[in-house]
């Protein structure tokens, strides 16, 4: 199975693709979409050309994207939603199911804590995707968010076929 995970942002959003076999993980791509424009509706526009090239190039079947952390700054947090918003978009326009997880749970789920410095998820990405070389912290979010949904998938799955076993 191959994953997107998005971290998305208004000037720059991460990205990364994995790819899953068993409980085997490893690294396909990764980057960040940098946005054009003076206004939001280009830098918008701009996202959503870029995470459709991304979803056409890598053809991933399924994707995860980050959940908006809600700051002070009320203007920033609508903006940062739109972004967020296009990044749940595309995928889904692709017919992709969209996972969603809080900032902390993708940390956990990496780290192994919730509260994790934006390194100690550069770390973790590294060690658990050898050769991966992230472009940006953003990229590795997004990776993360991926390695994130693909432990939920696999354990979901179990749980589904541990329900049908015992029926």
């Amino acid at each position: 199975m191959r994953v997107i995970g998005i971290d998305p942002g208004l000037r720059a959003c991460g990205w990364g693709v994995i790819d899953v076999v068993g409980s085997r993980q490893s690294h396909v791509a990764n980057g960040t979409v940098r946005t054009e424009g003076r206004v939001i509706a280009d830098r918008l526009l701009s996202l959503h050309r870029g995470l459709t090239a991304i979803l056409a190039r890598y053809a991933p079947d399924a994707a995860a994207v980050e959940q908006t952390f809600v700051n002070r700054d009320g203007a920033a947090t609508l903006k940062l939603g739109q972004a967020r918003g296009i990044a749940v978009l595309v995928p889904a326009q692709a017919g992709l199911d969209v996972g969603e997880y809080a900032p902390n749970a993708v940390k956990k789920a990496v780290v192994g804590t919730g509260h994790a410095a934006k390194q100690q998820i550069d770390h973790m990405v590294r060690m658990q995707l050898p050769g991966c070389d992230p472009d940006s912290p953003d990229a590795a979010d997004a990776l993360a968010v991926a390695m994130c949904h693909a432990f939920h998938l696999r354990s979901s799955n179990r749980l589904a076929a541990a329900i049908e076993a015992g029926r």
